[in-house]
């Protein structure tokens, strides 16, 4: 059976003593640099939304939103047992654990909270950060790839991975999929959408097809997606993965619906 041997990549890019510096760690700083750059961008564009000084002062928001949201959203969603036994372990996120669904979450909150404290509409608010979520989806599912961990499920296609931690089996390099779906071809629907004036007006438009949108390929990678272990298959054969993407659609879609009624009204 033919397969890709897995690419030599250190997870760690330089280590000086006990100091290391991970690729992981670096594709969160990116994300976050190169989101609020676009942000700015986006918020100049539109003098009659959320000024670029709102998406600077929101940018330490956004880190602790990201950072507590996704580890919480870890220990409920994907470690909820282990983590009871042994709380103080959930402290330890330089171990690894990040959920996506409880990231956004916390960043959500955190923009709620925000918005209230400036008094800003929400999602006019929220669409820019919407637009600009997909550069952290991207450059985190790389990095998952380095790491060699969220791979696929077994297969025997051309571009199939033997993953250092998969055995020996030839896997789906699953989190390019997500790199692709996620990251380049959200962030390029977002992008044109964001570029309608029209669009950009009804508030909530763009939140709404992020949802979406994510949700839709994440429930489609995830047939392609070995399940956490600790888990495995739950609900009618459906992955956790799964079942938190439906929620998103479907508010997602609701939040569609809703913007375009109240442009029309």
């Amino acid at each position: 059976m033919f397969a890709m041997a897995f690419p030599p990549i250190d997870p760690v890019l330089i280590s000086v003593g006990p100091l290391a510096i991970r690729w992981y760690a670096l594709a969160y700083l990116a994300a976050f640099v190169l989101g609020w750059r676009y942000c700015l961008f986006l918020a100049r564009q539109n003098a009659a939304g959320p000024t670029p000084e709102h998406y600077d002062d929101f940018v330490t928001w956004a880190i602790i939103g990201t950072v507590l949201g996704g580890r919480i959203g870890y220990v409920l969603f994907y470690q909820f047992d282990y983590y009871l036994s042994a709380p103080l372990e959930a402290l330890k996120i330089w171990h690894g654990g990040m959920s996506f669904h409880g990231g956004m979450l916390g960043v959500i909150l955190a923009a709620y909270l925000f918005v209230r404290s400036r008094k800003i509409p929400f999602f006019a608010f929220s669409d820019l950060l919407a637009v600009v979520t997909p550069i952290g989806l991207f450059l985190g599912r790389i990095a998952n790839f380095i790491n060699g961990e969220l791979f696929g499920r077994t297969t025997d296609v051309a571009w199939a991975v033997v993953f250092p931690r998969g055995g020996e089996l030839p896997r789906h390099p699953s989190q390019l999929y997500e790199a692709t779906l996620e990251g380049i071809v959200l962030f390029i629907i977002l992008s044109l959408l964001a570029r309608s004036t029209r669009i950009r007006n009804c508030y909530g438009f763009i939140s709404g097809s992020f949802l979406v949108g994510y949700g839709v390929f994440r429930f489609i990678v995830e047939f392609f997606r070995e399940p956490d272990e600790q888990l495995g298959f739950l609900f009618a054969g459906a992955t956790m993965g799964q079942l938190l993407c439906l929620p998103m659609i479907l508010f997602g879609a609701f939040f569609i619906v809703r913007s375009m009624r109240r442009r029309t009204a």
